[in-house]
């Protein structure tokens, strides 16, 4: 039930006007004093004020102002008469929602009442979605407390009041968006917009289009002009997530937007300007990629003013604890699991895992066994990484004669390594260097091969 706050020192009107109100189910409170009402407002918690504009004492305008004070967002509809128009533009440009002159009409009235009780409504869920955003995005939401987190943390503390260009790299699912948003919420521009693009997910031509907009009649199927990215972001932050896959030609128009803060739409003559921060995100080596000619060397030093480099998760394997009890809180939440639990064996067993898809398959992890696991206990069995066609009762080692096959005192890690790298070599082999047929006939994930790939120098020549 919405709650209207009326001052008026004609007790009549107040009775007229509440009786109104009431059997159009808002909930009244009536005042005859602007001193009264005003402390009203600082112990209730209002949708709306109505006042009358003439009053002995404080009158409907020093109301206004005082309400002002305490809540800019609040709105205030002005009652005046006839004949006090002047008066009513100077309470409109501090700030009423509306006036209405003596004598008026009800339907009017009730209108502007639903008008400005839903503004206000609009304006309290946007600031609670910036509240919500703000704990989501900024420092809460990347747990951690190892050494190379804290010096992360302290990173973005010192780039967020800058307007300084930020390149982020590490693997997949390690969070860099989130240090993305952290550095803008922390910021001068965080009531501004934050629009993120993936440079990988786009053809060129689609790319373009997306970044800087178009113009009607620009290309087949632009049928009516189109802001870009960077328009969408102005006086914000815009993120380009996998920039190391933006094509060169892109490359080329994107480093003189940086450069002279201007672009035209595509299929445009008009020169745009814009005021946006850069962030881009990569989990490739930018400068690998500049000496191999596949990315500009003048847009790898614009963009990479200040550089933050996020661990994967096996480097902070001790933050794999907090992270876990993290996400059970989360996804209790969501599930409506709150006696949700993980068990001491299940925890530790996570801990000594690889993690090669990082915190996101972490998340993943946690979040498919809160939904499987039985009495809202994870156990070891709900965390099993995914694997594909083996069955654990297949005893296939039991004829195999290692004393045959393997060395007398050798290190079991190196028996596995070794092992590891031949299976994966012949896999690769038969699966013509298909990395998606290839982790098919090994039973492990794509991602998991990649870091298998990567860690035996396996790439193809």
């Amino acid at each position: 039930m919405n709650t209207i706050l009326v001052v008026d020192d004609e007790p009549n009107y107040l009775i007229v006007l509440s009786e109104l109100l009431k059997e159009e189910g808002y909930e009244v409170i009536t005042a005859q004093k602007g001193e009264d009402g005003l402390k009203v407002v600082q112990d209730t918690d209002l949708d709306l004020v109505i006042t009358d504009m003439r009053m002995p004492g404080m009158d409907g305008l020093e109301l206004l102002k005082t309400v002002k004070s305490y809540n800019k967002d609040l709105p205030v509809i002005m009652i005046t008469a006839f004949g006090e128009v002047e008066k009513a533009v100077v309470a409109m440009k501090a700030g009423a929602y509306n006036y209405l002159a003596k004598p008026f009409n009800n339907d009017e009235l009730l209108l502007n009442i639903r008008k400005a009780i839903e503004h206000y409504s609009l304006l309290r869920e946007n600031l609670r979605l910036r509240d919500e955003a703000r704990v989501r995005y900024g420092f809460a939401s990347i747990v951690g407390k190892n050494a190379k987190m804290q010096e992360i943390y302290h990173l973005i503390e010192k780039v967020a009041p800058t307007s300084a260009s930020v390149l982020i790299t590490g693997e997949s699912g390690t969070g860099k968006e989130l240090v993305a948003r952290a550095i803008h919420i922390n910021s001068p521009r965080e009531n501004s917009p934050f629009v993120s693009v993936n440079c990988a997910a786009l053809p060129e031509t689609l790319l373009e289009s997306e970044l800087f907009g178009h113009e009607r009649g620009a290309f087949t199927g632009a049928v009516a002009m189109r802001k870009g990215r960077f328009e969408l972001a102005d006086t914000g932050t815009l993120f380009l997530d996998e920039i190391g896959d933006i094509p060169l030609p892109l490359q080329a128009k994107l480093l003189r937007v940086l450069q002279e803060r201007s672009f035209e739409r595509v299929g445009g003559t008009r020169l745009i300007n814009v005021n946006v921060r850069i962030i881009t995100a990569t989990n490739k080596e930018l400068k690998d990629e500049v000496d191999a000619g596949r990315f500009r060397e003048d847009l790898y030093y614009r963009l990479n003013v200040l550089h933050i480099q996020i661990p994967p998760l096996r480097e902070r394997s001790d933050d794999i604890p907090m992270l876990t009890y993290h996400f059970i809180n989360k996804f209790a939440e969501m599930l409506n699991k709150p006696n949700l639990r993980i068990s001491g064996d299940a925890l530790r067993y996570l801990v000594n895992l690889p993690w090669e898809g990082n915190v996101r398959e972490l998340e993943n992890t946690i979040e498919r066994a809160a939904i499987l696991c039985s009495e809202d206990v994870i156990q070891t069995e709900d965390v099993h990484p995914e694997v594909v066609g083996v069955k654990e009762e297949e005893n296939w080692s039991a004829d195999v004669d290692f004393e045959k096959f393997i060395p007398a005192n050798l290190p079991l890690p190196e028996v596995l390594s070794g092992v590891e790298e031949q299976m994966v070599k012949r896999a690769l082999k038969e699966a013509n260097f298909v990395q998606a047929r290839a982790a098919e006939s090994l039973g492990i994930t794509k991602s998991l091969l990649q870091y298998k790939i990567k860690k035996y120098h396996l790439q193809k020549k």
